[in-house]
């Protein structure tokens, strides 16, 4: 295998195939209500990414209704996973509400929390553990890029000082870390890709999450697009991109994506025309053809 996929890892972990419960909570964002900033990071669309959500129903009812489809399919086990916005922004006692309605029965295996690193606060962590005596849990930042004046220019008011100390605080709490990166925006060029990985290596995170930069209308990025402010790489580049990021990372670390899966409706710019398995089947080929494979270059850190 060229890479750790995040399907081979849930079937060792729990034997048997593990689905994922896309979960809409309620919660916003400092970064878009005033508390931080208004707006939110410059490529946020209005369903802060949980456009693949029953958004309008309460979270019970969205669990049960998921479930109810993927048990179909015979799958048994499954990860609550609450994605939209940022999932720890509210007072402790609403996010243990919030997180006890998705434990609807036993078929939960983990809870899995999306969030800010500037919102991982020891409270927060307390509560983790709370949870972590009954269900596993995870917890996934957004970080982007280790560079810190691109963290400015997609303007997501937090720094790369708060991520770092994030994320060594809830792996210091026994918490699985899962870490979003984007890999082509456009402020960023290879170093940035390298140093991101070697940064998260360091950190000993325990998956990550590749996106594709899209652009969705009505976002600050949807401006800069049309305005001609920007350039998105191409996909040769990108895939280039996601396999130095690959060589570079810790073998030990689960890729839970490799590119973005664009909302239906309303993207501007989305994968180069190209489905998502279209370029997963094209970054897999080329790790083939180059004979590589993530942790090929690992050895940095002198492991």
């Amino acid at each position: 295998m060229r890479y750790r996929k995040l399907s081979d890892y849930l079937k060792e972990r729990y034997g048997e195939r593990v689905q994922r419960i896309v979960i809409h909570g309620g919660f916003s964002c400092p970064n878009r209500d005033g508390t931080k900033g208004k707006g939110g990071c410059i490529y946020c669309d209005a369903t802060g990414s949980g456009f693949t959500t029953l958004m309008r129903l309460p979270i019970r009812e969205q669990v049960m209704e998921m479930k109810k489809k993927y048990e179909k399919r015979g799958i048994k086990k499954f990860i609550a996973y609450f994605q939209s916005f940022s999932n720890t922004y509210a007072p402790v006692e609403v996010l243990r509400e919030r997180y006890e309605e998705a434990l609807v029965d036993d078929s939960i295996i983990q809870l899995s929390v999306s969030t800010r690193p500037d919102l991982v606060s020891e409270r927060v962590l307390d509560l983790f553990e709370e949870f972590k005596k009954r269900v596993d849990v995870s917890v996934e930042l957004g970080l982007q890029t280790a560079n810190y004046r691109t963290l400015k220019k997609i303007n997501r008011d937090h720094t790369l000082a708060e991520f770092v100390d994030a994320a060594v605080r809830v792996k210091r709490r026994g918490i699985e870390l899962v870490v979003h990166v984007i890999l082509n925006l456009p402020w960023d060029d290879m170093e940035d890709v390298v140093e991101t990985a070697k940064i998260l290596s360091a950190l000993d995170v325990d998956g990550v999450k590749l996106h594709s930069l899209y652009v969705v209308e009505r976002t600050k990025l949807a401006e800069m697009y049309k305005k001609g402010e920007i350039k998105i790489c191409s996909l040769e580049e990108y895939i280039d991109r996601a396999i130095t990021f690959l060589e570079y990372l810790s073998p030990n670390v689960v890729i839970h994506r490799l590119v973005a899966d664009p909302p239906r409706k309303g993207t501007i710019f989305g994968n180069w025309g190209k489905s998502k398995i279209e370029i997963i089947n094209m970054i897999e080929e080329e790790l083939e053809r180059r004979d590589t494979y993530q942790g090929k270059k690992f050895d940095y850190l002198n492991r």
